[in-house]
């Protein structure tokens, strides 16, 4: 017998049930019953309505809008697994939220990724299972063992089946400066060439001027992120690669659909093609622009669910 659980039970929040259920399915097994709500002042209330004892959990949630309800509800199973004597209580958080508060930009400024990992560690979690985050160091602001999928592969496979041979002609964009090692990394995979978007202010009181650093003259493009909020890099970026560098057309991708504010306002009147997303956050927004095309994650989680609960290594998944 495995030391650490007897069985593996999967477990959802209300941040993305459909979610919870694609990986159940995956691994064959059924959605734990437990009932998650409010009362009527706001407080969260978690009821499981099956034994845990000895088991291997894994809390599906998502730390998506409403990012704070989310986050209780998160923080409130993993009390109420670890009080119902769980064998090992794995976070499952497909987006984590507050990954962009990672640092200090400035004087008293906060590192509330650090508190809300410390916030999971103290309520009982025994480790982490998460997929891009914003910045990879946050990592190290656990003090319990996380693993880190990456939807890098997905997107490999997608474009692949997509575009075939194409892809040699084809050139992956960097929307800025930051993300150039993750956008290198997928262009590797693609036998892709590499360009980067540079915005810079001149002067002060002056506009950013966009300068595309790599030719992507007369080619088509897909820009590659790790989320998009209210997409206004991403549309930018997509706009001077067809007014600056000459591309012929713009695909854009990322792990984690934000898309907050005026988000898909921006995108229906932009000049990409297509945006292929992760089901990391639900999809909420196909409804109201039809560029949006969801790829989901949950056979890559359940597999590593799997693999987490066997003991062996989830490194296959990377490739």
């Amino acid at each position: 017998m495995i030391a650490h659980g007897k069985n593996i039970k999967v477990f959802t929040g209300n941040s993305n049930p459909a979610l919870a259920e694609a990986i159940c399915t995956a691994i064959g097994t059924k959605l734990g019953e437990a009932e998650v709500k409010s009362f009527s002042d706001g407080e969260v209330a978690v009821s499981l309505y099956e034994t845990v004892r000895g088991s291997d959990v894994f809390l599906v949630q998502s730390t998506c809008s409403p990012v704070n309800d989310n986050l209780m509800e998160l923080l409130v199973m993993i009390d109420a697994c670890k009080r119902a004597s769980a064998g090992r209580i794995t976070a499952v958080i497909p987006y984590f939220g507050y990954a962009r508060q990672d640092r200090k930009a400035k004087a008293r400024d906060p590192i509330s990724a650090k508190l809300v990992a410390n916030m999971i560690t103290a309520a009982g979690a025994d480790r982490v299972l998460t997929m891009d985050l914003h910045a990879a160091q946050i990592q190290g602001f656990f003090d319990i063992p996380v693993d880190h999928l990456v939807g890098n592969p997905i997107f490999v496979d997608y474009y692949a089946k997509k575009f075939g041979e194409k892809c040699d002609d084809m050139v992956v964009v960097s929307p800025d400066v930051g993300s150039v090692a993750r956008s290198r990394a997928f262009a590797q995979k693609l036998h892709m060439q590499l360009a980067i978007v540079d915005k810079r202010r001149q002067k002060a009181n002056q506009s950013e001027v966009m300068n595309v650093i790599g030719d992507v003259s007369g080619k088509e493009c897909i820009i590659f992120d790790d989320m998009i909020d209210t997409a206004g890099t991403l549309c930018n970026a997509a706009k001077a690669l067809i007014e600056i560098g000459g591309a012929t057309k713009v695909y854009a991708c990322a792990s984690h659909a934000v898309l907050s504010g005026p988000a898909v306002e921006r995108l229906n009147n932009s000049v990409i093609t297509e945006v292929a997303l992760l089901d990391t956050i639900p999809d909420t927004k196909s409804a109201e622009c039809d560029k949006l095309h969801y790829l989901t994650v949950a056979p890559m989680f359940g597999e590593a669910i799997e693999r987490i609960y066997q003991e062996i290594s989830i490194s296959k998944l990377f490739r």
